[in-house]
């Protein structure tokens, strides 16, 4: 066992540009909402502790950038 969690889960947010991912993410982990975030540039991160059915369980999530140029790095270089 890691730490003191039971449980370890590894998240990804993908999707298009401007669909809330990131703010899913930070309603989750912060609680907050913001209509004026701003586009995520490469990939941002954070981690939660939660205790479900008396379990410590831990999720990494992930919050990718949507645009295309942030897919790829050649594709940024075009």
């Amino acid at each position: 066992m890691v730490g003191s969690e039971e449980y370890l889960f590894k998240i990804v947010l993908i999707g298009d540009s401007a669909m809330g991912k990131s703010n899913l993410l930070s309603c989750f982990a912060c609680n907050e909402f913001d209509t004026n975030t701003k586009a995520t540039i490469g990939v941002e991160f954070q981690t939660q502790l939660v205790e479900i059915d008396g379990k410590q369980v831990k999720a990494k999530i992930w919050d990718t950038a949507g645009q295309e140029c942030f897919r790829a790095v050649p594709l940024c270089s075009q």
